[in-house]
């Protein structure tokens, strides 16, 4: 019987930190100058709908730097109290901005259904320019992580975040004008309303990964029976069992697999093509251990 640890680290589903470290720093810059450009706007045409909204845009600032950190924590060597490091921080972050995300949108509904009980008397066209502006930098900050946003998680909440303020802020101009021309106020509950549904939606599918990675669940688009099958086909392989497939962070998958053999001569020909079997299907990091054709498992884990 045999150990092998198989660590490989480059892999074609990987994301560029060093320019995504760029994006995210360009992105609160962009973001930061917003919020306060939009609750100097509110506070001045006594906007409340502004004010809280650059309150929601604040949240997305605080999203974008705990993502950040989350990269720059990935980068830190493993050491003897973290073997992993701390990439699986990145897990954790996608999940907090999921959370932050649906309880943004929550309180985009509860202004919405507030202005239909109370309206207020707004400016139309305050509140059309300021967004515009927002539909500007929102768009730009999401166009930053568009390339990259089905490669990690982390990245695909900050996109959503950022899309989904660009989809408001388009919402409220329409509003705006609408306001401006015919003074009907409530349409911008209407359009919030509307755009809250959609955010939801496309949220859905960012929470349910997070959480099944932060469970060590088999990471989205890796069928753990199908990755038996291809390792069962290999030449010198007689079974696979005991496999674990788990994400070590949000770019980085990891397994575990007792591999029986049959003929231990040819282990390290068999280890080979197991490796490259397993970065085709975007595992970089594998522990197999190896057993003889007859080897009872229950004796061999002893």
């Amino acid at each position: 019987m045999g150990h092998n640890h198989i660590h490989t680290h480059e892999h074609s589903h990987a994301v560029n930190v060093e320019n995504l470290n760029s994006a995210f720093i360009l992105g609160i810059i962009l973001n930061s100058v917003f919020v306060v450009t939009e609750f100097l706007v509110g506070f001045i045409y006594n906007s409340a709908g502004l004010i809280s909204d650059a309150g929601h845009n604040l949240s997305d600032v605080a999203s974008l730097i705990i993502a950040m950190l989350a990269f720059r924590l990935a980068k830190i060597h493993p050491n003897k109290s973290y073997t992993y490091g701390y990439k699986k921080s990145t897990i954790h972050v996608s999940l907090i901005n999921a959370i932050i995300l649906i309880v943004a949108v929550c309180f985009i509904i509860y202004e919405s259904v507030e202005k239909i009980i109370n309206p207020v008397v707004i400016s139309g066209k305050a509140i059309g320019i300021t967004a515009g502006i927002g539909v500007i930098v929102n768009g730009l900050t999401a166009y930053l992580f568009l390339k990259d946003k089905d490669k990690d998680l982390n990245v695909k909440g900050a996109y959503l975040h950022m899309a989904a303020d660009a989809l408001v802020s388009v919402g409220v101009v329409i509003s705006g004008i609408v306001i401006n021309i015919s003074g009907w106020y409530i349409i911008d509950s209407i359009i919030g309303l509307g755009i809250s549904v959609i955010i939801i939606i496309s949220t859905i599918d960012l929470l349910k990964d997070s959480v099944r990675l932060a469970l060590d669940g088999v990471p989205k688009g890796i069928d753990s029976n199908e990755i038996v099958e291809h390792i069962k086909h290999i030449d010198n392989v007689e079974d696979v069992h005991h496999i674990h497939i788990w994400a070590i962070s949000t770019t980085q998958n990891a397994l575990t697999a007792h591999i029986k053999l049959r003929d231990l001569n040819y282990l390290e020909q068999t280890k080979k093509a197991i490796k490259e079997e397993l970065v085709e299907h975007n595992i970089s990091h594998s522990t197999l251990e190896f057993e003889k054709e007859m080897c009872n498992c229950n004796d061999c884990c002893e």
